[in-house]
């Protein structure tokens, strides 16, 4: 089993929701972003996502985009992502979730990415588009390795692909609330919960949503359903908004508590 199912286990033994924050690697600078993973760990996630700096990174909205922009400026790559991992796991026994599209990765090398992240301290890659009919070299390498591929489902994903998806990923399968791009959103619609009901019936993996969550309500929305929350713009903008602040990384912890507020053992339906 691998440490991300194990997280999953542990969360329904205790009948509560997981909570998945997503931050950007070297936004404001990596050294912020090493704190950060180790703030957010000790806040309560259960896993985390780490964003790889993209220039053209069209899943995203504006918040996690000018993120993307800013870690460019500062000369940010995809291997000092990984060492930004590698430090904070010393400190840390959160499963991290290296998030990414396939560039660069391409980039990087397919053939030793694997191993490096790894060694970094990575239990998971999730690549935004890579599509699974074409995944399955990638996938049988993350296997190799035991690492997690993670793939992303929609509202839209027709019965088949899911299928296909659900035969490929491990660790947990992302599912999107709504069609379109990353960002918070004052209101959650319902497609999330059917899309959720759709993957269960293809698979057994937890499911976790994101795309849109940005309050303590709609975290505890989720868990009413799924097994676990995603929320990366909310942060995303909150880290923007603190930039300059010396006390960003608190402040950024204490946000990250508020949206668990209303967590609390039993609350949470894991199916």
């Amino acid at each position: 089993m691998s440490r991300i199912r194990h997280t999953f286990a542990e969360l329904k033994r205790s009948g509560r929701g997981g909570f998945i924050p997503f931050i950007p690697a070297g936004d404001p600078d990596l050294a912020t972003s090493e704190l950060l993973l180790v703030e957010l760990a000790a806040a309560g996630a259960d896993i985390i996502e780490l964003g790889i700096p993209f220039s053209d990174p069209v899943a995203d909205g504006e918040v996690i985009q000018r993120a993307s922009e800013r870690a460019l400026q500062n000369g940010v790559t995809l291997r000092d992502g990984l060492a930004c991992v590698a430090r904070a796991k010393q400190h840390i026994d959160v499963p991290v979730v290296l998030f990414s599209y396939f560039n660069p990765l391409l980039q990087f090398g397919l053939d030793r990415l694997p191993n490096e992240a790894k060694q970094a301290g990575i239990d998971a890659v999730l690549v935004t588009d890579l599509i699974p009919e074409e995944a399955q070299p990638w996938t049988e390498t993350l296997y190799q390795h035991e690492l997690d591929p993670i793939f992303l489902v929609a509202p839209t994903t027709s019965d088949e692909r899911l299928a296909r998806i659900a035969r490929q990923a491990r660790g947990f399968i992302y599912a999107v609330s709504r069609a379109g791009v990353t960002g918070a959103r004052d209101e959650m619609t319902r497609d999330a919960e059917t899309l959720v009901q759709r993957v269960r019936t293809v698979s057994d993996l937890p499911v976790a949503v994101g795309f849109g969550v940005s309050t303590p309500e709609q975290v505890r929305d989720i868990w009413r359903f799924a097994d676990a929350a995603v929320v990366g713009s909310a942060i995303v903008r909150e880290i923007e908004k603190l930039a300059k602040s010396p006390n960003l990384v608190n402040r950024i912890g204490e946000f990250t508590r508020s949206l668990l507020a209303t967590r609390q053992t039993g609350e949470a339906t894991i199916k």
